[in-house]
């Protein structure tokens, strides 16, 4: 039995919009990452980089569920003595929503250069609007 492996020459990317508005942030992350890995694909190798690009609009909609908005923290360390710094999720979600969806995505991808490239593909706005309207996205509807 033979099997097919991805090459980057013949990967052909599409754009995908996902709406987070109502919608729990972890399930979002998860069809985001799904689709930048390609694991959607006939031809999914897990070794190559072979997803398409996603668009998440309405990342500030996005829903925590249970208490996570009070009880879970966004932590960033400098690497000096006395440089961790954290930031309450019911903070950051209003003010960088974008910085939020990006952690929970980046969680999800693997932690090699395929996840950091998979990562670079991925665009994500506050509001409804967005500015690859020139690459023709289609919104993504299986969940």
């Amino acid at each position: 039995m033979s099997t097919t492996m991805a090459k980057n020459e013949t990967i052909q990317r599409k754009w995908y919009v996902i709406d987070a508005a109502g919608k729990p942030m972890g399930r979002t992350a998860a069809l985001a990452a799904s689709l930048l890995k390609g694991k959607h694909k006939v031809d999914y190798t897990p070794n190559a980089d072979c997803g398409d690009y996603v668009i998440i609009i309405n990342a500030e909609k996005a829903v925590l569920t249970g208490k996570k908005l009070t009880q879970k923290y966004y932590r960033t360390h400098s690497g000096y003595v006395g440089g961790l710094k954290e930031t309450q999720y019911s903070r950051l979600m209003a003010t960088k929503p974008e910085l939020a969806m990006k952690v929970a995505v980046k969680g999800m991808l693997p932690k090699n250069t395929v996840g950091r490239w998979s990562l670079g593909r991925l665009k994500i706005y506050a509001g409804a609007e967005h500015k690859q309207q020139a690459q023709k996205p289609e919104f993504w509807t299986a969940e």
